[in-house]
């Protein structure tokens, strides 16, 4: 039997309820086999039968449950890409309608009668039906739909302390008497909770508008990942070469690549020679020498040589797009974060229904005469009121709020409340060696000259022979020759020899650089060099040997240094309990030298993405969570499958995407701050989830009346509205609070 798999962008969800309802109608549909649907991603992954159903049909079941599903489009390229900007926009407006109309009820209701305006109740109402029926529409259908299909969410939870305050307060305009509380023909005012209605509204599409653009980042890593694909290859046809588009490339096709181009696939070298910059994909930090039958991938930077190669994979199966497969997976299975309320919701809501008839029928059956069925609907409005998720609400998105703004102060840019509660629970952090714990450029860091010749001429000449040259290696020595102020002598014959080194006549002298062996084979003698040299490659140097006019004069170490405050980070992550890791696609002698200089003493080394993916996978396995710190391409798949992904701002913007933290700066040490700013972050969501539900222990029975028969204590909805805003105050305050943190917390 067919079956065709769909992958398509879901619109209008906002918590894990609505995946819920989601998924729910998509296996109603008939012809639907199975259905997943993802929160962070906004997608659903759709299992069907072509020939019971259509994707039309499937769309349709799922506007029926009050969401969208994005259908591709024969022509159009960019349509999920406008329905997000459509959604955002919604959003938008639904949150300035909400504030241009709600904001008067707020001021007029909290006046407390201050501000007697004539009609002031019939203002009110005229305001806040505009902000229940423009701005909170949504809101309302999502909530009819999760209780018709059995389900509660945040919205069914602000639906029913807006409508309670709504209601109860039209009820009291229209007919105050109805509502009147008093004895013996005596009669008050009834109260009104407007500004508790608009003022729910504003903070939980303000919420709302905030997560949406969030959101918009989640695919920008598989999109900037698809960036990097050549278009066009040059195929050779009978000895000569002919551009082609990539689609026209087939398996074992012939390719010439030229000096600085991008490899167009992967393949293995058939002629020529040359260095190529692997680290988009690897991680290695020196360019790879590459001749004939050495393998290449498609999409890295060829140096300074031209070659031919034959084509191995194609299409989805090339290693820059496996790359981008995983990246999609990773980010599809990483599960949200869901806030507390949200997951007991589905209890919390029934109960409080049930509270409030309770309320209302006890007071129908043992209240005062004369006030039965007052006393009965005010008590039933007060439970509603005090229960309000308003708090609950606000406990979370308030916390982060603050917590991310003040980490963008610090230079941590936080892609919402998820990857702050992630942040906050990390006990293991893995850092890339390449750009992360280096600082990813190559630099000379040592120099010693040889029988009786100066350093600084051993640089001078060296320099003028590798100023010919496109090697990083070589701009690492003619940078350190610049830096020092050495005026270089002219060159008149250069060679590169792919893998090997330089030869070059400088100022009249033949001067060689390069491999100890390709110097051996040109007949020079480096034994005098054999010290030196073995000691900078035991700390993880490259060495350059030099000889002039075939005698043996220096060596050269050259390396990617380690960052500034990295041995401090990986001190300070220790302190805080943290476990610490290298991983890295480079050899495994550098990445222990590294190591050792900054004090982690575990390793794993020689891993292509994929492997770095697997190695956080078994992590995981074992119960660690895990921040993944990295600044390269090979990165992205283990930053979207980590608990956390951290990206250095400076490195790849493929790698940023993919990340749920980015470091504006390259400084290790603020990772430390990260993590220590998400520990502070959850403790304060923590306390503010634990008044929240406090406040409602407590005030739900005294707002029922259990107390009465003995006290005589009532909470009228007045006070109940006070009580409300007063939790959310102290929830605020407490929030507020995190924007003391400081690097020195």
């Amino acid at each position: 039997m067919k079956r065709e798999r769909h992958d398509l962008a879901v619109t209008g969800m906002t918590c894990a309820g609505c995946v819920s309802s989601v998924e729910r109608a998509l296996m109603m549909a008939p012809g639907v086999d199975r259905a997943l649907v993802n929160l962070a991603t906004e997608k659903a992954t759709i299992i069907l039968d072509p020939e019971a159903t259509t994707l039309a049909q499937v769309a349709e079941a799922v506007r029926r449950a009050g969401y969208g599903l994005i259908l591709p489009e024969p022509g159009v390229e960019n349509a999920e890409e406008t329905a997000r900007h459509a959604e955002r926009v919604a959003a938008k407006n639904q949150f300035v309608v909400a504030l241009v109309f709600g904001l008067p009820v707020l001021v007029l209701g909290m006046t407390h009668g201050a501000l007697a305006l004539p009609g002031e109740r019939w203002i009110q109402l005229a305001l806040t039906t505009a902000v229940m029926v423009f701005a909170g529409g949504g809101i309302w259908r999502r909530a009819w739909n999760a209780v018709r299909h059995g389900t509660a969410d945040m919205n069914v939870l602000v639906a029913i302390g807006t409508g309670a305050a709504y209601l109860s307060s039209l009820v009291a305009t229209l007919n105050p008497a109805f509502v009147t509380v008093g004895t013996s023909g005596h009669h008050t005012q009834p109260p009104v909770y407007f500004e508790a209605a608009a003022g729910i509204l504003i903070l939980v599409l303000l919420g709302r508008l905030l997560e949406s653009g969030a959101r918009a980042r989640t695919s920008s890593a598989i999109r900037a990942l698809a960036r990097l694909q050549v278009r066009r290859a040059r195929l050779v046809v009978g000895g000569e070469e002919e551009e082609r588009e990539l689609d026209a490339v087939g398996v074992g096709d012939v390719l010439a690549v030229r000096e600085g181009e991008l490899v167009p696939l992967d393949g293995v070298v058939v002629d020529g020679g040359s260095v190529v910059d692997e680290s988009m994909l690897t991680g290695e930090s020196r360019p790879v020498a590459k001749s004939v039958g050495d393998e290449i991938f498609g999409s890295t930077q060829n140096g300074g040589g031209a070659f031919r190669m034959r084509v191995t994979r194609v299409g989805t199966d090339t290693l820059l797009r496996q790359i981008v497969r995983m990246v999609e997976e990773a980010q599809g299975g990483k599960a949200p974060v869901q806030r507390f309320a949200d997951r007991v919701s589905a209890v919390f809501v029934p109960v409080v229904l049930v509270l409030a008839a309770a309320t209302f029928a006890a007071w129908m059956a043992f209240g005062p005469a004369d006030t039965r069925f007052s006393c009965a609907l005010v008590n039933a409005v007060a439970v509603l009121i005090i229960a309000c998720p308003c708090a609950m609400g606000l406990a979370t998105p308030t916390a982060v709020l603050v917590a991310t703004g003040r980490g963008a102060e610090l230079g941590i840019l936080v892609k919402g409340g998820a990857a702050l509660e992630a942040a906050g629970r990390i006990d293991t952090v893995v850092f890339d060696k390449t750009g992360t714990i280096t600082a990813g450029r190559t630099a000379v860091t040592d120099l010693i000259a040889v029988g009786g010749f100066d350093a600084d001429e051993l640089l001078r000449l060296t320099a003028a022979a590798e100023s010919g040259s496109r090697h990083p290696l070589a701009g690492a020595i003619v940078g350190e020759a610049a830096r020092r102020g050495l005026e270089l002598a002219q060159v008149t014959r250069f060679e590169a020899i792919a893998g090997c080194g330089v030869v070059a006549v400088v100022g009249g002298r033949t001067v060689l650089a390069g491999r100890g062996g390709w110097l051996e084979d040109a007949g020079v003698a480096i034994a005098p060099l054999a010290e030196p040299s073995g000691r900078f490659a035991a700390l993880g140097r490259t060495v350059v040997l030099v000889a002039v006019d075939r005698v043996p004069v220096g060596v050269i170490g050259i390396a990617d240094p380690t960052r500034e405050g990295a041995r401090e980070a990986v001190a300070s992550l220790k302190r805080l309990g943290c476990d610490v890791l290298l991983l890295t696609g480079d050899r495994i002698e550098t990445a222990e030298a590294v190591a050792r200089e900054v004090g982690i003493e575990r390793v794993v080394a020689g891993v292509l993405p994929g492997g770095k993916t697997e190695e956080i996978a078994r992590l995981r396995a074992n119960g660690r969570r895990v921040a993944m710190v990295g600044d390269g391409v090979n990165d992205a798949p283990a930053l979207a499958s980590a608990d956390l992904g951290v990206a250095v701002g400076t490195g790849s913007d493929v790698a940023i995407a993919a990340s749920d933290v980015t470091l504006v700066g390259s400084d290790p040490r603020t990772v430390v701050v990260a993590i220590t700013l998400g520990r502070r972050a959850l403790r304060t969501i923590h306390q503010n989830l634990g008044w929240a539900f406090g406040y409602n222990l407590l005030g739900i029975p005294l707002a029922a009346g259990v107390f009465y028969p003995w006290t005589g204590w009532l909470l009228s909805p007045v006070v109940a509205s006070a009580a409300m805003a007063l939790s959310s105050v102290s929830v605020v305050t407490n929030s507020l609070r995190l924007k003391r943190f400081g690097v020195e917390s």
